[in-house]
């Protein structure tokens, strides 16, 4: 993935990014949408996973893997079942 630069990510348009009011988690490219969601799955981010997942969907459909089949809607990572100890 090629660095952005903020010359470049100023001259993306809106609909680039996840959030396009506040310009946030840009998704123009596979590699970057793919970096969004990882981002705003992290705690302590600005932004929703489900947005951001939701957004990613839309622009890339099912080329994202980590993306649930109807509307973004995948469990977060590291939300498994943990083993009973017996």
């Amino acid at each position: 993935m090629a660095t952005l630069t903020t010359k470049r990510r100023n001259q993306l348009p809106s609909s680039a990014f996840a959030y396009p009011a506040t310009r946030r988690y840009p998704i123009d490219t596979l590699a970057r949408a793919r970096n969004a969601l990882a981002r705003a799955a992290q705690p302590g981010t600005s932004g929703s996973y489900t947005h951001v997942a939701k957004a990613v969907r839309k622009k890339w459909g099912d080329r994202v893997a980590t993306v649930g089949p109807t509307k973004g809607t995948l469990s977060k990572p590291g939300k498994r079942r943990r083993r009973r100890k017996r």
